[in-house]
């Protein structure tokens, strides 16, 4: 791989993990409501599904929800639904206690089966694989180069929101507003994710 190709590889990592999507609003909101502990799964589940996916995208499996509509739009559909259904359970928390009881609890295995449901995570993993991957005489060389930067860009981007909801903690369970600023909060996140949910529905 040329210094060119790193350094475009590179630009297109930080442009699509720092990007605001429902991997990192998710991070955020689990950190703001749970507590950046409690986030950690989720920020490693991340790149442990995008790493599955894009090892299945690079050894040919993932041509399939480019050549079989009926397979692209199942995924699109599924992954709309589960965004609302996110949406849904974030909009309706409005005090720490009810986040503390899994009401927007997400288990290490669902966030990485959350990225299988993302048309975005898939269109990604077929770009990088089609740019950087297929048809190179080092592939498996490149691969292996590839998949740790990819890694490191989908924990580094969420810690960094998770990071951002944790400060935010404190200030959104100030009792004296009676949970006015987490409930606000929770609808923003919720409200992100379902136009996130729209644009995947477009893509």
């Amino acid at each position: 791989m040329t210094p060119v190709e790193f350094t475009a590889l590179l630009a297109l990592s930080t442009a699509t993990s720092f990007s605001p999507g429902p991997n990192t609003t998710l991070s955020t909101a689990l950190a703001a409501n749970l507590g950046f502990s409690r986030s950690l799964r989720f920020i490693v589940a991340v790149p442990v599904g995008w790493g599955l996916l894009f090892s299945i995208c690079a050894g040919g499996v993932g041509a399939l929800v480019v050549a079989l509509p009926p397979l692209r739009i199942a995924i699109q559909a599924l992954g709309v639904a589960y965004m609302l259904w996110l949406s849904r359970k974030i909009w309706r928390s409005s005090t720490l206690t009810q986040a503390n009881a899994a009401q927007i609890n997400i288990t290490f295995w669902q966030g990485v089966m959350m990225q299988f449901l993302n048309i975005k995570a898939w269109m990604l993993a077929l770009a990088v694989v089609a740019g950087w991957v297929a048809g190179q005489t080092d592939a498996w060389a490149r691969f292996a180069i590839i998949l740790p930067v990819m890694l490191a860009f989908g924990f580094f981007s969420n810690l960094s929101y998770a990071l951002i909801g944790s400060l935010l903690r404190s200030w959104l369970e100030d009792p004296e507003h009676g949970g006015r600023r987490l409930r606000w909060f929770n609808r923003i996140m919720a409200t992100v994710l379902v136009v996130t949910a729209a644009w995947m529905a477009t893509f």
